[in-house]
């Protein structure tokens, strides 16, 4: 049927075609977190104002280097985007570049949640839990919050790189745009987080 897809029988160029309701699915998911962390602001903000028990937080220093490695990351995916599509357009030699980069952003992904985890426990050195104070508590909530999406991006990144180990192409490239998309919003929601936590905590 004319204007429904590709004619040339190449089924990589299909999948590259076809419509997924992947891309408009990510946008409702991609609101919804933003209005949630939206929540969390307000009521810091709210909690700050009516507190009596509000004491600075020094952010641990492992924050900032997890902000980099978060950040590289989106690069890593943004090159294995690219990389991905070229193997799509039967550039065969590109299916272990893709791997690669893929490989390299679930790494650098691991980091992060990892080095949130070390965060975590120097506070707890410190002598500060969740229940500590108003400041602490925040920070574990956001921080735990924006982890937990993070390894949800994580399942999408390994779920990428099967496809692309699939002997029979079938990626689609509705499905790489979504994956993408969610990873380089954690990367702004994530400055946006820091950003917060620097004014007010």
């Amino acid at each position: 049927m004319n204007g429904l897809g590709p004619t040339t029988g190449n089924l990589r160029m299909v999948n590259d075609f076809s419509p997924d309701p992947s891309r408009t699915g990510i946008w409702v998911g991609l609101a919804a977190i933003s209005m949630s962390f939206a929540a969390f602001t307000s009521a810091l903000v709210v909690r700050q104002a009516t507190a009596n028990d509000w004491h600075p937080l020094t952010i641990p220093s492992i924050v900032f280097l997890n902000t980099v490695i978060l950040l590289a990351s989106s690069v890593t995916l943004e090159v294995a985007r690219r990389r991905v599509a070229d193997f799509a357009r039967n550039k065969s030699s590109y299916r272990r570049a893709s791997l690669f980069w893929l490989s390299g952003t679930l790494v650098l992904g691991l980091l992060f949640v990892i080095g949130q985890y070390v965060a975590w426990r120097q506070l707890r050195a410190e002598g500060l839990y969740l229940a500590s104070n108003p400041n602490s508590s925040f920070f574990y909530v956001l921080t735990a919050m924006h982890a937990l999406h993070v390894l949800g991006g994580l399942v999408g990144v390994l779920r990428l790189i099967y496809l692309v180990r699939q002997p029979l192409f079938s990626l689609r490239r509705s499905t790489m745009d979504a994956t993408s998309y969610y990873w380089h919003f954690m990367g702004v929601l994530w400055l946006y987080v820091l950003i917060v936590m620097w004014i007010k905590l």
